[in-house]
């Protein structure tokens, strides 16, 4: 049967969420029907390439309506079923955060959800799917109860595992026809904190990468970072120019304190006190980066780190081109797609023991895991990667297999576009 179904996410799209963009089009490739929706817009530093001009235009954005709008969607709600207003308010009051602040924002959720179940019956929409669990699955849930559409969830963890309470976890869990989660942590997380009667309905789904290309032919392949771009603009070159006899160091991400970046530069001050020759390129943008900056200035390590925020996608892919060693040092992580691009470039990782990390990268084989925080064993990691560049190929060639085994964008979206036809063909019966 033909398939219509609807994301919905916080804000979208982002630079920090590419992919989502590619799982949404992967899942289209099928023969899917997707309504993209979000909460809010996203500013337009986050519009970064082609793709995700494209998506913003294809998205329909639940805030920023005149009044009337919600006024005219709470009451057909009414019209049309009094009985499911009831209980969706009833579900909205029970799952409230506590306080004020929360109540009032149970409120939008509500009004929020209210827009959105009119939406989905207006464009045929048979199932709903959310990213993440938080806020926007509130909205999520509560249109789903009011409309008659099932609802499910893709589960990434680990920020809302440590108030899962608060964002009344296992009630989505099992109010969900489904829950993607993003790795065995993820799952484990999700047994804690629902009824073991709902636990066959948790699915491991991957966040996925565009498969590795071959050994020894071009690295190009407009896959894309997570935390920096979506494909489109061409760039100027990016990065170090080429030094022979120096490593160079590249991080991918958000410049949050939870990234452990403070870690990687007192790790750098330790090498080059060995005299290690290395060099670092911080790729990405985020709250954390003035005090980075700072940090990086009192080290002297101004002539070893350069910072180059967001980049597009070409850029991107530049960087990972001519990076020796690829290094996140995070002290959490839920299985982060920025080491999948890495590793899909044939490049060895560094992480850090957290997470699902080790469900990617396997120690020793197509990288070198450390603890996190521990500047010494990251420091000793980077030196043996930059003294053998015989192990660099042989964990890149390894991590290449284990992103096209395991990690496959396209392998990835055909398990969620089955679960969606499960879940709508069960409604319609």
């Amino acid at each position: 049967m033909s398939l219509t179904i609807a994301y919905l996410t916080g804000e979208y799209p982002r630079a920090t969420d590419t992919f989502i963009q590619r799982e949404i089009v992967a899942v289209e490739e099928s023969g899917v029907r997707v309504e993209r929706f979000a909460v809010r817009a996203p500013g337009d530093e986050q519009i970064v390439g082609e793709l995700q001009r494209s998506e913003r235009s294809k998205t329909t954005y639940l805030l920023g309506r005149p009044k009337s709008v919600y006024l005219a969607a709470l009451l057909s709600a009414l019209r049309r079923s009094p009985a499911a207003v009831v209980r969706t308010a009833r579900l909205a009051a029970r799952t409230r955060r506590l306080g004020l602040r929360g109540s009032l924002k149970q409120v939008a959720y509500f009004v929020e959800a209210a827009l959105l179940s009119e939406e989905l019956r207006g464009r045929g929409v048979q199932h709903l799917h959310n990213h993440f669990g938080d806020s926007s699955c509130s909205v999520a849930m509560l249109a789903a109860e009011l409309s008659g559409i099932p609802y499910s969830f893709t589960l990434h963890g680990p920020a809302i595992f440590y108030e899962p309470h608060e964002w009344q976890l296992g009630t989505k869990i099992e109010r969900a026809a489904f829950v993607a989660v993003i790795s065995d942590f993820a799952r484990s997380q999700a047994c804690l904190f629902s009824d073991a009667s709902v636990w066959d309905r948790l699915h491991i789904v991957h966040c996925g990468v565009a498969d590795p290309v071959a050994e020894g032919s071009s690295v190009d392949d407009g896959s894309t970072v997570d935390a920096v771009s979506a494909s489109g603009d061409a760039a100027g070159p990016a990065g170090w120019p080429h030094v022979e006899g120096t490593t160079d160091l590249l991080f991918v991400g958000r410049l949050d304190q939870v990234k452990g970046v403070m870690v990687l530069f007192d790790a750098l001050v330790s090498l080059l006190d060995r005299g290690v020759d290395v060099r670092l390129s911080l790729v990405g943008d985020g709250p954390q980066r003035a005090e980075l900056e700072r940090r990086c200035a009192r080290l002297g390590l101004e002539t070893r780190v350069r910072f180059f925020g967001y980049q597009n996608a070409d850029q991107v892919q530049q960087h990972l081109e001519r990076c020796d060693v690829f290094v996140l040092p995070s002290f959490a992580e839920g299985v982060p797609v920025s080491l999948m691009e890495a590793m899909a470039k044939r490049r060895p990782v560094i992480a850090t023991a957290v997470g699902g990390v080790t469900e990617l990268v396997a120690p020793g084989k197509s990288g070198l895991v450390v603890p996190p925080g521990n500047v010494e064993a990251l420091a000793t990691a980077i030196e043996t990667l930059a003294g053998d560049a015989s192990l660099r190929t042989a964990m890149g060639s390894a991590g290449a297999r284990t992103v096209a085994t395991s990690f496959s964008s396209r392998a990835e979206a055909a398990k969620l576009v089955a679960l969606f036809a499960e879940s709508a063909a069960s409604t319609t019966r």
